[in-house]
């Protein structure tokens, strides 16, 4: 099963002299060696973002994010996983786990509808 992983900031959160988080390339060596992640970048801020829409065939722009948040989305990953446990497992071993939240997100399977 695929899943989009998405990696948010917390703006609310101060991180601690040692919070054990694990060490980013430390993440990505690893799940690219398991051959979990499959890839991953990370993204512009917000503010850079451009949200488009189309309304009576007019397409419709506006910069900066869609919604209104604190979360921020900080980059992405494409994991394939046997199931949620393990992406779930996976996720929990990123450092944005431990200074922001991750959002698993399955991939809608092209023989479903």
């Amino acid at each position: 099963m695929k899943y989009l992983m998405l990696v948010c900031t917390d703006p609310s959160y101060t991180p601690g002299q040692d919070d054990g988080a694990p060490d980013v390339e430390d993440w990505v060596t690893e799940m690219d060696g398991k051959g979990i992640r499959l890839m991953g970048n990370r993204t512009r801020p917000a503010s850079d973002a451009t949200t488009v829409r189309v309304r009576n065939r007019e397409v419709l722009l506006t910069d900066g994010p869609y919604a209104e948040t604190k979360d921020q989305i900080a980059g992405f990953d494409i994991l394939d996983c046997a199931d949620l446990d393990e992406a779930i497992d996976v996720a929990s071993k990123h450092p944005m786990a431990w200074a922001g939240m991750i959002e698993l997100r399955p991939f809608w399977p092209d023989d479903e509808d």
